[in-house]
């Protein structure tokens, strides 16, 4: 099996959504951003196979349309029908709307995927949904890879994911159970499996990232449940069951390996030394392990030689043939390319390994594990690995011994938190519910312009910061205007 990676980062994408944000915005371009964007995500850093999720936005709210399972406010605003849908492929006006509002509807909630800086659409459910299969995205777009001559894995939130990360509709109860939806829910999975099987894949992956969570004996029979009733319509399909960000618990670990019609099981073991002892004490026969040993969430290169001697550990417990090297979650999370660092420090840059560089050394690490080591690529990345521990930029001895002398009494404020409070009452004076922004302003299509024409050294420097001043000062009188009560200034320079 080729080394895998779960996802890469395209910033480029901004580029069609910037588009969409404007009112006479070209949505053909989308498309055809995305079709360009799938070209650069599908060209071959070795050997390996893409896997192909959302790309136009939270694969959260892919799925909710591909269900149709969109909030009564919103299906009303766009004359859809009572259940939700009108028999037509849901577009981009709604898609981006459910996401972002408009002026007739405001937008579905957005919070934290996890523990990241990403974020996500929750859906909106209650026990009166009726899911149809009104979105054919995931299908498309793998038929438009495969046309392409791009090998792709499609990847969609596993079922039992989607309902625990989704939330009760406004005036449902707290205490509806999302799972109660499971039964409703299943019949538009094996409708788009079964599309996907017909369009030539051979293997589908499904995200059940909730399975790191703490979850309870109700929840953990839930996943069992979903995969006991897909197994017949996964029958002829390889399955890769993929959890992300921390550890698994032990009844977990047990649910995942016993869910039926799977045939791999992909785990983070940067973050599971946990996750990790439970696949060498007790692993499936015959199964594929997608051994998450690259960090997909930091900007560090991996230490070459503690992933490799991971793997060799655990091809003893797996076999060869079935170990597969891959990233320990989406690469999204880090930046995209060191290539682009031009000025940074050689050293610092050494320690350094961005999405691409991930790439690499997934890839080396594949290719040492067949017994075709670069030696000369691991000795560089030991000898990084070295400095960056040593080095007095990382391990200031000032700072070491300024912590090592601190007192138990260091860790406690002077005051208590009454007396802070009104210490900054009296310094700020603010009202009890005080107005603010959350920081970033727009980037304008000027400050745009002065921004790429510094770096192309077409003005100064001088102007350069004269135009951000100019810009901060226009968010802070706005701000002032609109009567704001804690003033951000927009962050223009980012």
């Amino acid at each position: 099996w080729p080394p895998t990676l779960l996802d890469i980062p395209v910033w480029d994408q901004r580029e069609s959504l910037s588009l969409l944000w404007n009112p006479s915005g070209i949505r053909r371009a989308v498309p055809r951003i995305c079709r360009r964007l799938l070209l650069i995500s599908g060209h071959p850093s070795g050997n390996r196979c893409l896997m192909l999720g959302s790309s136009t936005s939270p694969a959260i709210l892919s799925l909710t349309m591909t269900r149709c399972s969109m909030p009564h406010r919103c299906s009303e605003l766009f004359h859809l029908d009572t259940a939700g849908w009108n028999g037509g492929e849901i577009g981009f006006d709604t898609y981006f709307s459910m996401a972002r509002g408009n002026v007739s509807v405001p937008a579905m909630e957005m919070t934290k995927w996890f523990d990241t800086n990403y974020h996500f659409i929750v859906p909106e459910l209650g026990p009166d949904v009726n899911f149809s299969y009104a979105s054919h995205k995931a299908v498309d777009e793998y038929k438009e890879a495969k046309a392409l001559g791009v090998n792709t894995v499609p990847v969609l939130i596993g079922p039992v994911s989607y309902l625990l990360l989704s939330k009760p509709a406004k005036g449902v109860e707290k205490t509806f159970s999302l799972l109660s939806l499971l039964p409703k829910i299943l019949p538009i999975y094996k409708e788009v499996i079964s599309e996907l099987k017909a369009a030539g894949a051979s293997w589908i992956q499904f995200d059940e990232p909730t399975l790191v969570l703490d979850l309870d004996s109700h929840k953990l029979q839930a996943f069992t449940a979903a995969y006991d009733d897909l197994e017949s319509t996964l029958s002829g399909l390889n399955v890769l069951i993929e959890t992300y960000f921390a550890d698994l618990t032990a009844e977990a670990y047990k649910t995942l390996i016993g869910l039926k019609g799977v045939t791999a099981y992909g785990l983070d073991l940067v973050r599971g030394a946990q996750t990790l002892d439970l696949v060498k004490s007790n692993f499936p026969k015959g199964k594929y392990l997608f051994a998450g040993v690259v960090d997909g969430r930091n900007i560090w290169a991996n230490d070459l030689a503690a992933s490799f001697s991971t793997l060799k550990e655990l091809e003893a417990v797996v076999g060869k043939e079935n170990l597969v090297v891959s990233t320990s979650c989406s690469l999204l999370h880090t930046a995209v390319d060191l290539v682009n660092e031009t000025k940074l420090d050689n050293e610092i840059k050494s320690w350094l390994a961005f999405a691409a560089q991930k790439v690499v050394e997934v890839n080396a690490l594949a290719k040492a594990l067949a017994g075709q080591k670069d030696e000369a690529f691991f000795s560089a990345n030991a000898a990084a690995q070295a400095s960056r521990k040593s080095s007095p930029r990382v391990t200031n001895e000032a700072v070491q011994k300024a912590a090592a002398a601190l007192k138990g009494s260091d860790h406690r404020r002077a005051t208590n938190v009454s007396a802070r409070l009104d210490a900054q009452q009296k310094k700020l004076n603010l009202p009890i519910l005080p107005t603010t922004t959350i920081g970033s302003f727009p980037q304008t299509l000027e400050l745009r312009r002065v921004r790429r024409e510094f770096k192309a050294n077409k003005i100064s420097e001088d102007d350069y910061i004269k135009a951000i001043k100019e810009e901060i000062k226009k968010v802070v009188d706005l701000q002032e205007e609109l009567d704001i009560d804690v003033l951000v200034h927009g962050e223009p320079e980012l």
